[in-house]
């Protein structure tokens, strides 16, 4: 009779529970959330297929997400306030913002590995080394496609003080500089790769930085300290939604979700072109599914920006982190 009164007990809770996921996955108790992200193809699809299975919803989350292509921008909107945090941005400008005082904190992670490779329409080059003496395309100093290709060039015994970095902007526009030949070289997605040819292009070797910089996090999810305090709960929740994106990107069941996302986005693109994009998140399964991200992970961003001279000193991992919400928002999945 205890056992029968307990299971009863337990189905009412279950009941309950289930139907306060129900409210909030129908629109009830929706909390808005500002997020502003980096602009690259790749994160508007999966920005896109997020809003199609509204993982975000489930959740209890209103999104309101914008594309973001310069990082002080957005690194401005979350100091001020107006933003409540970045999900999917590069984070190597804000080490140095910390340094001088800014209350930031590196939340979770997103992309651990760069999704980009560098491409010529020159036929003079044909190696990195070759690029020694000519101008290739990044963003501002310390940004996340600047930081990548001065990481790439050094480890392949690139001398960088003899090339000719030009600030053009986000990745997207370096690659369409590229194209046109304005500047010799500059990155591009790694999906592109195997259609270099339609886009008058060469992938020049071993810049696939996927696999020639592992060690480096694409991506991240960053907040000011006043929104972890007083949002806390707000925070976790989004958290939760883009785990839960993360997880089902990676399974191969997720095909065709991410194809209409792919070409909901990008119109005048071909399924050809939403399948290559496809294989390389199965290949390479770059999003952080559980989250977290390491110290070693946050010492390598930091040491690389005191190389480049844009940060004096490497701060401890308790200053520039705070992991706790990413494990708070792993439980609620």
């Amino acid at each position: 009779m205890r056992g029968t009164r307990f299971a009863r007990r337990d189905i009412l809770s279950g009941a309950m529970a289930l139907g306060a996921t129900s409210a909030l996955g129908q629109g009830a108790a929706r909390r808005p959330v500002v997020i502003a992200n980096a602009a690259g193809n790749i994160n508007l699809v999966m920005q896109e297929l997020m809003k199609q299975q509204k993982f975000l919803e489930d959740f209890g989350v209103e999104p309101n997400v914008m594309n973001v292509a310069d990082g002080s921008k957005m690194m401005g909107g979350i100091l001020g306030g107006d933003i409540d945090c970045s999900t999917m941005s590069g984070f190597g400008q804000i080490f140095p913002a910390m340094e001088k005082g800014g209350r930031l904190k590196v939340i979770a992670g997103a992309s651990l590995l760069p999704t980009l490779a560098v491409f010529t329409s020159k036929p003079e080059v044909k190696t990195l080394k070759d690029l020694e003496g000519r101008a290739v395309g990044t963003g501002s100093l310390g940004a996340l496609v600047h930081q990548l290709m001065v990481a790439l060039l050094r480890k392949k015994g690139v001398d960088v003080s003899k090339v000719r970095f030009v600030n053009i902007g986000s990745s997207a526009d370096v690659f369409r500089a590229a194209m046109v030949g304005t500047i010799d070289a500059g990155s591009g997605e790694v999906a592109i790769i195997d259609q270099a040819e339609k886009f008058k292009v060469r992938f020049i070797p071993e810049s696939n930085m996927a696999i020639e910089l592992p060690e480096y996090t694409y991506q991240g999810a960053w907040a000011s300290e006043r929104a972890i305090e007083t949002k806390r709960d707000l925070l976790t929740r989004t958290l939760a939604g883009y785990a839960k994106l993360y997880r089902f990107v990676h399974k191969p069941e997720a095909q065709d979700a991410f194809v209409k996302a792919y070409l909901t986005i990008l119109k005048n693109a071909t399924r050809e072109d939403a399948l290559s994009m496809w294989s390389f998140v199965q290949t390479y399964k770059p999003y952080a599914e559980n989250l977290a991200l390491t110290p070693e992970r946050l010492r390598y961003m930091q040491q690389l920006n005191v190389d480049l001279d844009v940060q004096k000193t490497v701060l401890p991992f308790e200053r520039v982190a705070d992991m706790s919400l990413a494990a708070e928002a792993l439980k609620l999945l």
